[in-house]
């Protein structure tokens, strides 16, 4: 329920892509937001407000004359009790509009009357490719940005006229994520994080190698929620079929070595978590060709060499970031993570039961610093990951 207590006013122009604001209203109830539709007349030609009305539970209002609100005012009404409002899609005429302050229906004149301290607008543009690189729209999205409006999109991709690009308006669900982003406070605002995610991967030979359970959930929900928190992430990732949050740059890498040289690269940082599970060794006597086992071969000799510690060398650095350890342990937990962080010479480190954890969407941390333990009882895996960034940037100040 990360939008609890939110009261949205979602704005509908006209556009095909109408038909994605029905799963939009429904996922921003989901996660507790009260919502308000607010339609225009184009709107209307491709989605009812019968539609939206039974989705949303309330009247949509279209009509700027309407006299059933208490003063008769509407596009005041509608705006005095919203945290934001949400235009999606918001046309090229709509965009025109607001940059230029014309107020000639309901949707456009509350836009006008809201109280821009209180309540936040965000547009999500959809239109053709030509349409949206046309210079007139890009001076009109120049302007928005410079009125402190929050855009959201557009992607680029197959648009309904058959053309490619820019344009296409943001699915659903990545509406709802950069919703739910405006909202968190911004606790890491400017802040440069880097950070490691997932298993790495050893190799014997060219078709086999040594890994571990590692999900890589914990790193990529810690991302988002760095990025959510207004940090810059970049996201050095081991092998893992997990979608990158948006806004995080993802590097992929396979081996201890690998994460090791892209870290080194993408320093200096402000912050640096070391998340994935990383092998302590290596097989040193790689095999070029595969295996082979034969009737009466003798088990193969695999001979290890110690891998680069890449938290140690990084806290290690004369300009070392704030440096965030991970522990992931099966037994003693606590007493083992202590231990970790006084060898890596850290200031803090994560601790939790690695049965527990490995692959699962929950977790339960302990927080392990020179002052002590604090537990972040068991929670989803972005949830926690919210509250680590808050304790981090807690820590920084």
């Amino acid at each position: 329920m990360q939008l609890a207590g939110k009261h949205l006013v979602v704005g509908m122009t006209g556009g095909i892509a109408a038909y994605k604001i029905c799963e939009l209203v429904r996922r921003l109830q989901d996660e507790g937001a009260t919502v308000q539709v607010v339609m225009t007349t184009g709107a209307q030609q491709f989605v009812s407000a019968v539609t939206m009305q039974a989705l949303s539970g309330r009247m949509v209002e279209t009509d700027p004359w309407k006299s059933g609100v208490g003063n008769a005012m509407p596009h005041i009404e509608l705006t005095r009790e919203a945290d934001a409002i949400v235009v999606a899609p918001a046309s090229a005429d709509f965009l025109a509009k607001v940059a230029h302050g014309l107020a000639d229906d309901l949707l456009t004149t509350l836009v006008l009357a809201r109280n821009r301290a209180r309540t936040a607008l965000m547009v999500a543009p959809a239109m053709n490719v030509e349409m949206w690189v046309n210079p007139a729209t890009q001076r009109n999205v120049t302007q928005l940005h410079e009125d402190g409006i929050e855009l959201l999109g557009p992607a680029s991709g197959a648009q309904a006229c058959g053309e490619v690009g820019l344009g296409r308006m943001l699915e659903a669900a990545e509406l709802l994520e950069d919703v739910i982003r405006f909202f968190q406070a911004k606790v890491l605002a400017g802040k440069k994080v880097l950070m490691t995610a997932g298993p790495t991967f050893e190799p014997i030979d060219p078709v086999r190698g040594i890994t571990n359970l590692s999900s890589g959930k914990t790193g990529f929900a810690i991302a988002r929620a760095a990025r959510d928190a207004g940090a810059h992430v970049t996201l050095i990732a081991g092998p893992t079929e997990l979608t990158t949050p948006r806004g995080v740059l993802r590097i992929d890498v396979t081996t201890a070595r690998e994460m090791l040289d892209a870290v080194m690269l993408h320093l200096p940082a402000d912050i640096f978590l070391s998340v994935a599970a990383v092998a302590d060794w290596r097989v040193s006597n790689q095999s070029e060709s595969k295996i082979k086992k034969g009737a009466a071969a003798a088990a193969p000799t695999i001979e290890f060499a110690a891998n680069p510690d890449i938290l140690f060398t990084v806290a290690s650095l004369a300009s070392a970031p704030y440096c965030v350890g991970f522990a992931a342990e099966t037994d003693d937990v606590i007493e083992n993570a202590r231990r970790k962080r006084i060898a890596k010479k850290i200031p803090l480190i994560v601790a939790n039961r690695a049965q527990d954890v490995l692959g699962s969407d929950q977790s339960e941390l302990s927080l392990v610093d020179a002052n002590g333990v604090t537990p972040l009882p068991r929670d989803g895996k972005l949830a926690q990951a919210r509250r680590l960034i808050a304790e981090i940037a807690s820590r920084l100040q």
